[in-house]
């Protein structure tokens, strides 16, 4: 009789963020079934079994009994995590994650685990299968061997599980009360601005890579906010290897080498992460703005034909990250803002902006606004033309205010659109006023 191999996955067709479907079923008979037939081993898919929102008993039993488990993370499904969770809890090895590339991002706490990729098709089905049951089938094999490996992050990281000692107690306590008093050193440097005193906590640290890893990317978004660009690059170069592959890492490197004037650079390691795992807001946000500082440089050197490129390539990269998460305002209200740029305007705004708008709305009605949430109402008031609803952003936009560079950066932008409008003999006095009202409450001289 074959060893069982349970597999978490979901059922039928599903949908990822930005609208398209995976067709799980498809995914199973093509991909999934046949490497693990190939392997050796007897597939056993999970049945949607629930009653009163509990997972029956037969799930349990699949979960911690079955030898060899194949996880399916494409989508995030809550259903197929909570029972990877329970699996990682109870075997130490033979559990190989799979996922689909470039159909939505793993979350953070995944990221570092040895998923094995696959590829679909735009209508959601197994594109290639054949190499794809290859490699699935070798890791299937890899994971039969006398030699394999601790897969499960839990038997990993935690000493002796599930035969924890009573003093690891203590031990952990003390973690606590250590990175608790790290991570209040941090805040307070990071409110004083104080590069060095940043520093300092990074040497207190001692080696990086053994660091624990909720202090380590505290310290590398504190860099961050101080804009201490060359010490953000520097500390991911120390961080152990699986925390400096994450996308969140590897997305804000972008970011920080493209600060630090290394745009080529910049660009390599985020189209990296976008092969890898997909379009993100945040991934194309950052690729976009790039664009735009090349953009805004040929523009310096009256480069016109290379910065008309250049704007066309940013809108569409931050039109990629809108639609891979249209919750995210971001992208596209920069999007719909580099549109007005062209000359003559791009006419997909027209159908963008009131769909960046309703985004933005949605969470200043659910969440709790901060500044950005107003600045972008502001910004899409500004793009729209409506006077009255520019200055009510703006009111709610200087009441929420938090550091002096941020209605910069807005009065930036919306200098950017007067400009354009005015070049085309459509510039009003109101809008003027807007900006030199944010120019003021950034502590500089308004436009003239």
């Amino acid at each position: 009789m074959k060893p069982l191999c349970f597999v978490l996955m979901p059922f039928g067709r599903k949908p990822v963020g930005d609208g398209r479907q995976v067709d799980f079923d498809a995914v199973y008979f093509k991909l999934l079934k046949p490497a693990i037939e190939v392997a050796g081993l007897e597939p056993l898919r999970a049945d949607e079994e629930s009653a009163g929102g509990l997972i029956h008993k037969p799930m349990f039993e699949r979960l911690i009994l079955c030898e060899y488990a194949v996880a399916d993370l494409t989508t995030a499904n809550a259903n197929v995590f909570y029972e990877l969770g329970v699996r990682h809890a109870a075997r130490p090895w033979a559990t190989v994650p799979v996922f689909a590339t470039g159909w939505g991002q793993l979350p953070f706490d995944v990221q570092a685990l040895r998923a094995v990729p696959y590829r679909l098709t735009a209508d959601g089905q197994p594109a290639n299968a054949a190499a794809g049951i290859k490699v699935l089938q070798t890791r299937l094999q890899s994971a039969q061997s006398v030699e394999r490996a601790t897969d499960s992050p839990v038997y990993q990281l935690v000493d002796g599980f599930p035969d924890v000692q009573p003093t690891a107690t203590d031990v952990f306590r003390e973690r606590v009360r250590i990175a608790t008093a790290i991570r209040a050193q941090l805040t307070a440097a990071r409110d004083a601005r104080d590069v060095d005193a940043l520093a300092a906590v990074e040497t207190s640290l001692g080696n990086i890579a053994n660091a624990d890893s909720a202090v380590v990317l505290d310290l590398y978004l504190s860099y961050r906010a101080v804009k201490a660009w060359q010490l953000m690059i520097d500390l991911v170069a120390r961080m152990n290897v699986p925390l400096a592959q994450t996308v969140m890492v590897q997305e804000q490197l972008g970011l920080a080498l493209n600060r630090a004037g290394r745009s080529a650079e910049a660009e390599r390691v985020l189209l990296d992460l976008i092969a890898r795992h997909g379009n993100s807001s945040e991934t194309c946000g950052i690729l976009g703005r790039i664009y735009k500082d090349r953009w805004e440089e040929a523009q310096t050197a009256g480069d016109t034909a290379r910065a008309r490129g250049l704007l066309k390539k940013s809108i569409a990269a931050y039109l990629q990250g809108f639609e891979s998460d249209w919750r995210d305002a971001y992208p596209g209200v920069n999007a719909l803002t580099l549109m007005e740029l062209l000359d003559p305007p791009d006419p997909r705004r027209s159908t963008l902006l009131p769909v960046v708008t309703y985004a933005v709305q949605r969470r200043v009605v659910t969440g709790r606004p901060d500044y950005w949430d107003h600045a972008t109402l502001l910004e899409l008031a500004m793009l729209a033309g409506h006077e009255q609803k520019a200055r009510d952003a703006l009111a709610d936009a200087l009441a929420a205010i938090r550091e002096v560079w941020e209605p910069e950066t807005t009065a930036r932008n919306l200098g950017l659109i007067r400009s354009a409008r005015t070049r085309r003999g459509e510039a009003t006095q109101w809008s003027l006023d807007v900006e030199n009202a944010l120019w003021l409450a950034a502590g500089k001289l308004p436009v003239a």
